[in-house]
């Protein structure tokens, strides 16, 4: 077996692992997630006191679709899930760049192993 031939498995190998780790993950969520306080205005309350107590925390999702910025508060109970599927997000995107990465190697050596029985 070739050395070219070796690497072709070991990348046909590296793209099922990718594949795998794709199907293993769960439901995804474009964007980040940020807390954040608020001061109100109500006059004497809490939160313009020194030093000062902010209302919150407050989750917002921050996202891009279809070229158009948007954002949404998320209630505090959901922050966790919609964090995690934040993350699966990501790492969807990391996933799918190796996976071309791989591809793309792989189908040079193919090409090359295409013009070398020619």
């Amino acid at each position: 077996m070739s050395g070219n031939e070796k690497r072709i498995l070991t990348l046909e190998r590296q793209i099922e692992k990718v594949k795998a780790d794709i199907d293993a993950l769960s439901d995804l969520r474009r964007g980040s997630l940020s807390k954040q306080y608020n001061i109100c205005g109500s006059p004497g309350c809490k939160c313009k006191a020194s030093p000062p107590k902010k209302h919150g925390p407050y989750y917002q999702l921050s996202f891009t679709k279809n070229g158009k910025s948007s954002s949404k508060f998320v209630n505090k109970k959901n922050a966790k899930i919609v964090n995690q599927q934040v993350k699966n997000y990501a790492n969807l995107r990391k996933l799918v760049d190796k996976w071309v990465e791989l591809g793309t190697e792989l189908s040079d050596l193919r090409l090359l192993e295409q013009e070398e029985s020619d």
